[in-house]
């Protein structure tokens, strides 16, 4: 029985020092076949592979950082903290929430990436992936363009010293990228405070009454966590707030 629990205990160790193993040999193979590589040719696809490796190791971030889910998660994230429900709903449900909420607010840009560049590109239209990857950028670039906020494109555009653009196509995708979550974190802190007010009034009645009751010992996050939850539930909070949510993306 010992051996069976100290053999099962030992699985997963050695599971994760064999990935390690591979980690390291793929990184191995790649600087070998540079400090191989005879012709110009090899270099460069050596390093396109390791350059993909690393894309795809951040692609979750990408695709996170460029979509909507910034503004979902903060706004669920304030809402939580303005109810303080100790942890509750917890981090995996308003991550689910806000990943499919996601989904469904790209769903119209993602069917044009679908439409305008991976199709295509199964069907041989396209001469080089960069082409590919162009027409694919162009109708994200087209969602975060139309969300993000012209102040916050300046202020990247002067901190990149870069000209005034004449078009969209003129802003690079590092400059809107960082603009548009800018402007994505302030739009969520906004309703964010909207968000608090009512909580908040609710607190302060809660402990004005708690004090001139003399029950100054009683903490009133107590007292005024049911009433927090029944307001919103008599308000139906979740559909206001989500159909706001998909709303402030139109």
């Amino acid at each position: 029985m010992v051996l069976a629990v100290v053999a099962t205990c030992l699985v997963p160790s050695k599971t994760a020092w064999a990935q390690a193993e591979e980690d390291d040999a793929l990184g191995m193979d790649l600087l070998r076949g540079v400090e191989e590589a005879t012709q110009p040719e090899q270099i460069s696809t050596t390093l396109v592979v390791f350059f993909l490796i690393t894309v795809l190791s951040l692609a979750p971030a990408i695709l996170v950082m460029t979509t909507s889910f910034t503004r979902i998660i903060v706004v669920l994230g304030f809402l939580r903290q303005a109810m303080a429900p100790q942890q509750s709903p917890p981090n995996q449900v308003l991550i689910g929430l806000a990943l499919f909420l996601t989904f469904f607010i790209m769903m119209p840009t993602y069917q044009k990436v679908n439409e305008n560049a991976l199709q295509p590109y199964m069907r041989g239209e396209f001469d080089t992936q960069s082409e590919a990857i162009t027409a694919a950028m162009a109708p994200i670039r087209d969602f975060m363009f139309n969300q993000a906020n012209a102040r916050d494109l300046a202020l990247f555009l002067n901190i990149a010293r870069l000209p005034r653009p004449q078009t969209r196509d003129d802003v690079p995708t590092h400059v809107l990228i960082p603009a548009f979550i800018l402007s994505e974190l302030r739009i969520a802190f906004q309703i964010g405070f909207l968000i608090y007010i009512p909580f908040l009034i609710i607190d302060m009645v809660v402990a004005s009454t708690l004090m001139a009751m003399g029950m100054m010992m009683l903490p009133p996050i107590f007292v005024s966590l049911p009433f927090k939850i029944i307001m919103f539930v008599l308000a139906d909070g979740w559909y206001l707030l989500i159909e706001s949510l998909v709303r402030s993306f139109g």
